[in-house]
């Protein structure tokens, strides 16, 4: 860890984000100390923007300012209410059941962090926001900007948000417990953002250890021309409609790579948006499956490509838009989505057919210049590229025979770049949406930038973006000489 005066970093900022847009959580326990509409803005912000929750409490308290209005609606009532935050449908449930939930308590919110973790769609970090928030209670809330600008730091060293809180009610001197959530939302949202961090612009950059940080790239703050180093970016969206809600545009403006290659679009290209198709400064790129709502990718690159390549000569193949090249000055990127090889591996001949495919496609282009292949490979190599590689063996994505694949192709003279800078276990780009997988870190690393042996040289750095939300994966990133 690293020796950092927090005394005088929460001072410096406390005064900074004075003038910043107060989280909407803060807002409303600032209005109003009302413990049930404090809890029920909670439970809606998780996963969503402050702007869409401030308007879907708004909705939603002109019809149940308490719980007993609230019992009179329907989950489906509650769900057209509070639509769009995020998974909707679920915090419906979850409000739906609150009433009955909170007759243990007299009708009341109870105060008591145990007490409240026994509420439905109630995790630690609600139940401490609501603690402190509403009651004034001593108590630590831990969101993903504490957890990760308390890592950024230096002054923990923690994988999840649940480690980084027990190890602040040990560390953090318990006058900053109510108010360090507070200041660092406030932060992380105006500032220091999870998708390219304004270090150019923050009050602590003279001492901020920068642990892990990617900052923002500015616009023209590199010479006309190819850069001396370009950034690349992968990342399977899991649905580009559904991301682009949850502000995907910023999110590649925010990053700034020089390109930015995405798989699982889900879309034919009539079916997108014009700002999804025309990014400011970057060519649009797409393959797309015959069938609708499947598979898909796209790349959104900085630099103009000799050539686009949508598939690899193959109608088995080619027809689920699983394969896009482009090719530049001095190298070709191949952003692949690998077949998934289902439940049963019930998909798994298909799946080694077209590993066995590409690998000869690329071995084609590798022998020309060198080679790129990005995208969500469906497959944890070793067993340190996922949680519980012994309960998994024999399920898609770690059986024998795609690991086995891997190796080969691994051995023909190809690398996995994240592992040139990075042999420890625990990093991973997958979770699983179910049981809290992902605050957990319950996941797999299944996402990859792989290049052609020749070519180590040219790989400067590899990260796991494991920040970035918005999908069940996250993006991965390389740094690479052109």
């Amino acid at each position: 860890m690293t020796d950092i005066n927090i005394d005088r970093f929460l001072a410096i900022l406390r005064d900074e984000v004075a003038s910043y847009q107060v989280p909407v959580v803060d807002l409303i326990a600032v209005q109003t100390r009302d413990p049930f509409k404090v809890l029920v803005a909670t439970i809606l912000s998780a996963r969503t923007k402050d702007e869409t929750t401030a308007k879907a409490s708004g909705r939603l308290f002109q019809v149940a300012p308490n719980p007993a209005s609230l019992a009179r609606l329907s989950e489906d009532e509650l769900g057209k209410l509070i639509y769009p935050v995020g998974f909707y449908k679920n915090k419906a449930r979850y409000l739906a059941a609150l009433t009955t939930a909170l007759d243990a308590f007299e009708g009341k919110v109870p105060s008591r962090l145990d007490d409240l973790l026994t509420l439905p769609g109630v995790g630690r970090k609600t139940a401490n926001l609501v603690v402190a928030m509403a009651f004034g209670k001593p108590a630590i809330c831990v969101d993903t900007h504490v957890h990760r600008i308390m890592n950024i730091w230096g002054y923990v060293q923690t994988k999840t948000p649940e480690q980084t809180e027990m190890t602040l009610r040990r560390k953090l001197p318990e006058k900053y417990w109510i108010t360090v959530n507070s200041i660092l939302v406030a932060f992380g949202q105006g500032t220091c953002k999870p998708v390219g961090p304004q270090c150019d612009v923050c009050v602590l950059r003279a001492e901020c250890p920068k642990l892990g940080v990617t900052p923002r790239r500015l616009a023209g703050a590199a010479k006309k021309g190819v850069p001396k180093t370009l950034r690349l970016i992968s990342w399977n969206v899991n649905g580009i409609r559904a991301l682009e809600k949850k502000g995907f545009v910023d999110i590649v403006q925010g990053l700034g790579p020089d390109i930015f290659a995405i798989q699982e679009t889900k879309a034919h290209p009539d079916q997108l948006s014009q700002p999804l198709k025309e990014i400011d400064g970057y060519g649009a790129y797409f393959a797309h499956a015959e069938k609708k709502g499947y598979s898909g990718l796209a790349v959104y690159s900085r630099l103009k490509p000799l050539q686009v390549i949508s598939g690899m000569g193959s109608k088995e193949f080619d027809s689920e838009g699983r394969l896009l090249t482009l090719e530049f000055d001095s190298f070709y990127l191949v952003n692949a989505y690998f077949p998934n090889a289902q439940h049963g591996l019930t998909r798994l001949d298909y799946k080694i057919a077209f590993n066995q495919a590409l690998h000869g496609f690329i071995d084609g282009l590798a022998a020309q210049k060198s080679v790129l292949l990005c995208g969500d490979l469906n497959v944890a190599h070793r067993e340190i590229d996922l949680a519980n590689p012994k309960s998994n063996e024999k399920n898609p994505g770690f059986s024998a025979e795609e690991r086995a694949w891997m190796d080969k192709f691994l051995e023909s003279g190809y690398l996995d770049t994240f592992r040139i800078f990075n042999q420890e276990p625990g990093h991973y780009s997958w979770w699983s949406y179910r049981f809290n997988a992902r605050s957990r870190n319950i996941g797999w690393r299944i996402d990859y930038f792989v290049v052609d042996a020749k070519s180590k040289g040219r790989v400067k750095s590899a990260a796991i973006l494991d920040d970035i939300m918005g999908s069940d994966h996250c993006p991965v990133q390389i740094d690479f000489s052109p």
